[in-house]
């Protein structure tokens, strides 16, 4: 495929922390609310998302919040990490009052989560649970690298409340993963799988990337077709970036690595689409696919622009409005909340044009797409016209909503773009 400009989603997906935060206003040291938005809070999906930000070794490719052992450094400390955690979930039921919060869904991502020993995560997840309350049926994800994780701690891990997991596979071929630094073996994310199914959980995800240096139409397609042989109910698949400040960034800038090709990108896209339409995934995201019930409901929530607490160093939050997000390094963390404080670095109340601008953005990624009503009459035209020229479904607009087709998928920014004009 040629000539198609690939405006990729980030190699990451929705759990991620970044490893620089944005500017905004002061947050006040209680983490108090501001009075105007307080009487929404309970009005949309409430969850969680925890983060835990240690790793046993750095990717190349990656610019999350996440620090090794070595990189730590201060008086931070991943054997005290769930207390500091449980520290904010405390914070955090005293900031939201009395408001009747049952959790819908709790994501622990990282970094790497399986860090930890199991019974720091289940602390985690009790004080979640005892303070708020899990609805039933709740849905509790955690991230684990293929490394990290064996029989035993999945069935710990099972028991003690998680009851979905997404792993780290990237790829099934052992040069890409050499590129990438991943430190696991081709196949031990396939048996991961299978362990995991053992022990008791009910949704299992593979995480893949595509478009590395050195990686081939072939590779692809293989990593790909051992994903899905592996057994998992939910697939997601990212465009590698090459983020500034990375190793891997240095390495294209001296030369040593080719950047990724946007054709390159847009043709391994597709090749994804087709092999796991084929095999009765459905794409319902534009980075993500699954059998009918096994998508993530705690990225959707983050999609429709439902609330939940960020736990953690670097941790974004939104409730009702209001986003924040916390200092990044764990002892800042740490510190903050030994001293009573709210770890929160700034904050910004979103206005109802940002909110728009936010919620076409996000919806649009979705395959249930946008509803027309959320677009101004320049943008409902706009919309008029993307149907015109095959990147929105007619069927769809013609029943009031603006939905991507393929070709769509790959040229999502652009459309997102001409619909808020």
């Amino acid at each position: 495929m040629t000539h198609v400009k690939w405006h990729a989603a980030p190699a990451c997906t929705m759990e991620t922390v970044p490893s620089t935060l944005p500017e905004g206003d002061p947050a006040p040291a209680d983490g108090a609310l501001p009075p105007q938005i307080s009487h929404r809070v309970g009005a949309r999906q409430f969850g969680f998302y925890v983060h835990v930000p240690y790793c046993a070794s750095r990717c190349g490719y990656c610019d999350f919040n996440t620090y090794t052992a070595a990189e730590l450094g201060g008086t931070a400390s991943q054997a005290s990490y769930s207390r500091d955690a449980i520290a904010e979930v405390t914070l955090a039921r005293r900031v939201l009052n009395d408001a009747e919060l049952p959790v819908s869904t709790v994501f622990f991502g990282g970094g790497t989560p399986t860090l930890l020993p199991v019974g720091d995560l289940a602390a985690m997840l009790h004080a979640i649970d005892e303070r708020f309350g899990l609805r039933a049926g709740a849905e509790v994800t955690i991230e684990a690298n293929p490394e990290s994780v064996d029989p035993r701690s999945l069935a710990e891990l099972r028991a003690a409340g998680f009851n979905r997991i997404s792993l780290g596979m990237q790829s099934a071929a052992s040069h890409v993963l050499a590129v990438l630094n991943r430190r696991h073996t081709p196949g031990a994310p396939q048996r991961r799988v299978a362990e995991a199914r053992a022990a008791g959980f009910e949704h299992v995800s593979l995480d893949l990337i595509f478009g590395t240096p050195g990686e081939s139409d072939d590779d692809w397609r293989a990593s790909v077709r051992a994903a899905i042989d592996a057994g998992p109910d939910h697939v997601s698949a990212y465009a590698l970036i090459v983020e500034d400040g990375t190793r891997f960034a240095a390495r294209v800038r001296r030369g040593e690595l080719p950047m990724p090709d946007d054709d390159v990108l847009a043709d391994r896209y597709l090749i994804a689409d087709e092999l796991l339409t084929s095999s009765g995934f459905s794409w319902y995201e534009v980075s993500n696919w699954a059998h009918a019930g096994g998508e993530c409901r705690h990225n959707l929530a983050y999609w429709r622009g439902d609330d939940w607490w960020g736990i953690g160093p670097g941790a974004h939050s939104h409730v009702s409005g209001l986003r924040w997000w916390n200092v990044k390094h764990p002892s800042a963390y740490a510190a903050r909340l030994a001293s009573g404080s709210s770890p929160a670095h700034a904050r910004e109340l979103l206005d109802d044009e940002t909110r728009r601008f936010e919620d076409v953005m996000l919806r649009l990624r979705l395959s249930e797409g946008l509803d027309l009503d959320a677009l101004d009459d320049v943008g409902r035209k706009a919309a008029s016209a993307e149907v015109d020229v095959g990147l929105l479904e007619g069927p769809a607009f013609a029943r009031g909503r603006a939905v991507l087709t393929l070709r769509g998928r790959l040229l999502a920014d652009g459309v997102v773009r001409r619909l808020l004009g």
